[in-house]
């Protein structure tokens, strides 16, 4: 147990590095939670930075979700002995679903995060790379459909779980649980967005954006 606590914590911790709060720093104290929609993650980042910035977001927050579910489940630690009585499948999933949990909710920054989106990412590069492909072709349709990047992830979250169920023959009890529960997370994360959407005043990337009035082309 003594493995599962531990690198479980490090991916929390590691989480909780928020590419935006980092980069923001680096460009003389930035802190975009108090610009645009409020939020630390890459959409906002992009927003209100522009390219470069969102881009360094954006790898920072893949890159530590890679780290803490492709890498440090089976890393050997000083003074940590691996446990064979855990699942390496469990404890993937569990430093994957730490590493989310500290984006959303750092602690390093009061608990005010991004919304899980990138880290995602990131956490399916390590976890399940196939599913990717899947993910973000769905994220990509419903945004060219709507325009709404809101909307396209937490479909897209919904999707990896369909794809688990529909595509993956011997998906493990542990994947599914993962991606059930991350589905919860990014719709809960996005709820800001869906009351938005429901308003009539959500942001469209109306670059991508296929059905646009004329009007409003860029």
């Amino acid at each position: 147990m003594l493995e599962l606590a531990v690198k479980t914590l490090i991916a929390y911790l590691l989480g909780s590095a928020l590419g935006s709060l980092i980069v923001g720093r680096l460009r003389g104290g930035v802190d975009i939670r108090t610009m645009g929609s409020g939020n630390a993650g890459g959409t906002n980042a992009l927003r209100t930075q522009g390219s470069a910035f969102a881009a360094w977001v954006m790898l920072i927050d893949i890159g530590k979700g890679w780290i803490a579910a492709g890498v440090l489940p089976n890393l050997a630690l000083p003074q940590i002995a691996i446990d064979p009585a855990i699942s390496r499948d469990w404890l993937a999933v569990a430093c994957a679903s730490a590493v989310v949990l500290g984006h959303v909710y750092p602690v390093w920054y009061g608990f005010r995060g991004g919304k899980g989106a990138a880290t995602l990412i990131g956490v399916l590069v390590g976890l399940d790379p196939v599913a990717l492909f899947y993910v973000l072709g769905t994220w990509l349709l419903v945004v060219m459909a709507t325009g709404f990047v809101g909307l396209a992830t937490m479909l897209a979250s919904v999707a990896y779980v369909l794809f688990l169920l529909g595509f993956e023959r011997h998906t493990s009890d542990a994947l599914l649980t993962f991606g059930i529960a991350m589905a919860v997370l990014v719709c809960y994360t996005h709820r800001s967005n869906i009351v938005r959407m429901r308003a009539g005043t959500e942001n469209r990337v109306r670059r991508l954006w296929l059905f646009k009035p004329r009007s409003s082309a860029e």
